[in-house]
């Protein structure tokens, strides 16, 4: 526990290159993933520009979340850690301050979710706010959300290079009105100007002009968590948003695990034979991992969600070759394409050219790392294309990319000898992953959820 009082279980996750494990047997296990990255950030911003205290209750606490709690306290809100129910940390409790301090710096890290969603508070506050990044993300689209925010009446300062780092110049308000954007980017620049237009002077009128929107879902839970709070947003056309100026409620709100977390186990079923379960599974969420029921049936796998769990049984079929839109969930593109190298027909995913702006280049990460293992992929331009081959051991570079070590791991189950460079990155959403990946491997059936006192013991 640091000297303010925050228990950052992240600390505890492994670093440096890391022997992906072999699944010596057909798994049977069950594992509790912790609370969803999305979620959590979505809820810190609104907690923070609420009208009184909230309690998020089992957040995540990861290096995003953790960005993100440091930004908000640069920003002068406050927020403390105190005991909670959930397995893998402290409840965060948010006490929202006006204005928002200024003479201040941001550091994003790799978080998408703090340097989309923070920057529009930088013009709430009394002065200069300065946002900057980890130097492996600072290529990371930002361009049209500081086109936007001007149009808005945010001040921003970013010596025309349309990138962070870059000041933006607080007045205490923001004035909002109507903006078209183009998302096709992100669709974390949508979430990150509803998050705040209900303290912007007269609200917002949002369009998107691009010809395509991905990630939709982060949108959906984006509206849905500003209605949990008082806010009604208007969508009277496909692409368009219409939030009034008004209160954002304080209140307690629970998160639900992160599904896309989740992916990589459950798909580790369909690779090594038997099943995995996942505790939590939600009956209704926004969260793009609830498209992983569909998907990982349309592979092969016999999925059912039966007592708040989701299960994922490998079936006599083996894993099947789709051609698939993760337009809507590209996140969940590094899992499937690990599904993919050993399915019995090739696979096409596509609508996902905007996964070329995540940690990395996702695209060609992907595709270069399975060829050097002696795989077949082929990249498109707004897809990947694998063709299964009989795949050797190697090193699997994770490319400074949470979801790229998870691929490799995945792949390593059926591959020997795949070394990870870099197991250290899952950090960045979920800190637990070696540990809970083991204990999956290790379990009889019996629950593999890693708990704190293991964690803090390791």
């Amino acid at each position: 526990m640091t000297a303010d009082g925050y228990s950052p279980d992240f600390a505890t996750g492994a670093r440096g290159p890391w022997q992906a494990p072999v699944a010596p047997a057909p798994m049977h296990a069950t594992v509790t993933v912790p609370g969803s990255k999305s979620l959590t950030n979505r809820e810190l911003i609104l907690a923070a520009l609420a009208d009184g205290p909230s309690r998020l209750i089992a957040p995540l606490h990861s290096d995003d979340s953790a960005r993100m709690v440091d930004a908000l306290r640069a920003l002068g809100v406050g927020i403390e850690f105190e005991p909670g129910n959930g397995k893998y940390g402290d409840d965060i409790v948010v006490t929202p301050v006006w204005p928002l301090r200024g003479g201040t710096e941001v550091d994003c890290g790799q978080a998408g979710t703090v340097m989309r969603f923070a920057a529009p508070l930088g013009g709430f506050a009394s002065g200069d706010v300065t946002m900057t990044a980890h130097e492996s993300a600072l290529h990371r689209p930002m361009g049209a959300m500081i086109t936007a925010l001007r149009d808005v009446g945010v001040d921003i300062d970013d010596g025309g290079h349309w990138a962070l780092p870059f000041i933006v110049r607080g007045h205490g308000h923001v004035r909002g009105g109507e903006v078209t954007i183009d998302a096709s980017a992100s669709s974390q620049f949508v979430s990150g100007l509803l998050l705040a237009a209900p303290r912007f002077d007269v609200g917002i009128h949002l369009v998107h002009s691009g010809a395509r929107l991905p990630s939709t879902p982060h949108i959906d839970m984006t509206v849905e968590a500003l209605a949990h709070r008082g806010v009604h947003v208007e969508r009277p056309a496909t692409g368009e948003w219409i939030v009034p100026a008004g209160a954002i409620r304080g209140k307690d709100v629970a998160i639900e695990p992160d599904l896309s977390n989740a992916a990589p186990f459950l798909a580790a079923a369909m690779i090594a034979g038997g099943s995995v379960s996942v505790t939590g599974w939600p009956a209704h969420s926004t969260q793009p991992g609830a498209m992983l029921t569909e998907i990982l049936t349309l592979m092969g796998a016999k999925v059912v969600r039966r007592g708040g769990a989701l299960t994922v049984t490998a079936t006599a079929g083996g894993i099947q070759g789709v051609d698939l839109d993760l337009s809507a969930a590209g996140e969940l593109t590094p899992t499937i394409f690990a599904l993919a190298a050993f399915a019995d027909t090739p696979t096409t995913l596509y609508g996902i050219g905007h996964i070329r702006g995540h940690e990395t280049d996702r695209i060609a990460a992907l595709s270069a790392e399975l060829r050097n293992l002696g795989g077949e992929a082929h990249e498109l331009e707004d897809g990947i294309r694998v063709v299964p081959r009989p795949l050797h051991g190697g090193r699997w570079h994770a490319h400074h990319d949470h979801r790229l070590a998870t691929t490799g791991a995945l792949i390593g189950l059926g591959v020997p000898g795949i070394e990870i460079d870099d197991i250290g990155t899952t950090a960045k959403t979920m800190p637990q992953f070696p540990e809970l990946w083991q204990r999956m491997l290790d379990a009889d059936g019996a629950p593999g959820a890693l708990q704190p006192e293991a964690m803090r013991a390791s």
